[in-house]
């Protein structure tokens, strides 16, 4: 019959400790001789001036190097914190990193220019800047390749950039975006309107005819003169004829046919063929955006 050697509990114990031991001490050896294993990462920027900073991350900007030119940016913030060039910095980190999707970070350094410099001649243009950020914000590649429907997203970033657009429009009547600005806002308030009118319709059919009357009530209140009201005064009268409230619906009844005498819900012609369910209302939100009417590029401030 084999002997086998039993080993007290503590003397394991102790074993281990000491195993441990020697390997964290090695693991820590090996840290500390690793720092000179890889080579040293050299800033290619250390001594670069102020201004030799700027051109280098201006130029990455302009062709479309756009993390390049934030990190350069936040470099000449963080080195020169003072003059005309961290002014710029900030301005234009908040563009490039709009233009590579990094919108928190372009809202964040918009605020910030708008902190720091709120009698900055070029402060509109950060309004602006904040106000574009929002209208595309949930868009991405393919908002820029097709033309998203506004009133299919979440309203939330709608609001947020109305009320850029809003802000500029009333503190910087003279401002170069104003007008674009106008439009705008006038495109959201179109889209916010119709984005309502499609609850309500979300409520109808499904049978909550009190929530559609609520939201399509909605429509007509808080975006009035919109597109969406020709359909939200034709969702309510339904809605209150489903719910038999008989004076109710005519009385809204009576408004459309008074408002929108041509219209389809009044005429029962139909503005489109039944099968071109495809093709999208060219009134849905009114003017569109006229673009930037800069009549230089915005940077160039001084």
């Amino acid at each position: 019959m084999y002997r086998f050697d039993s080993t007290p509990a503590h003397a394991l114990r102790n074993g281990f400790h000491i195993v441990a031991r020697l390997v964290a001490a090695a693991v820590l050896a090996l840290a500390m001789a690793g720092c000179g294993l890889f080579p040293e990462v050299k800033d290619e920027t250390a001594g670069w001036s102020a201004d030799r900073l700027y051109q280098t991350a201006h130029d990455a900007m302009m062709q479309g190097n756009y993390q390049r030119a934030v990190k350069l940016f936040d470099q000449l913030e963080a080195r020169y914190p003072y003059g005309r060039y961290a002014q710029q910095a900030i301005l234009e980190s908040a563009y490039a990193n709009w233009r590579s999707n990094e919108t928190e970070a372009a809202i964040a350094a918009a605020d910030r220019f708008i902190r720091t410099y709120p009698n900055h001649p070029n402060v509109d243009y950060a309004y602006y800047l904040k106000g574009l950020v929002h209208f595309r914000e949930d868009q991405g590649l393919i908002g820029y390749v097709y033309e998203l429907d506004l009133s299919e997203r979440d309203p939330k970033e709608m609001r947020s950039s109305f009320a850029a657009f809003k802000e500029l429009t009333t503190k910087f009547p003279d401002s170069q975006y104003y007008q674009d600005s106008l439009a705008r806002m006038r495109y959201l308030n179109n889209a916010m309107g119709t984005y309502e009118y499609n609850v309500a319709r979300y409520y109808f059919n499904r049978g909550a005819y009190i929530a559609a009357a609520n939201r399509a009530q909605g429509v007509l209140v808080n975006f009035p003169q919109t597109p969406a009201n020709e359909r939200a005064l034709d969702l309510l009268y339904r809605s209150y004829a489903k719910l038999d409230l008989t004076q109710l619906a005519d009385d809204s009844r009576a408004i459309l046919v008074k408002t929108y005498p041509e219209s389809p819900f009044v005429t029962g012609v139909k503005d489109r063929a039944w099968w071109e369910f495809w093709k999208k209302d060219e009134a849905s939100f009114g003017v569109q955006p006229t673009g930037q009417l800069a009549e230089r590029p915005w940077w160039q401030f001084w």
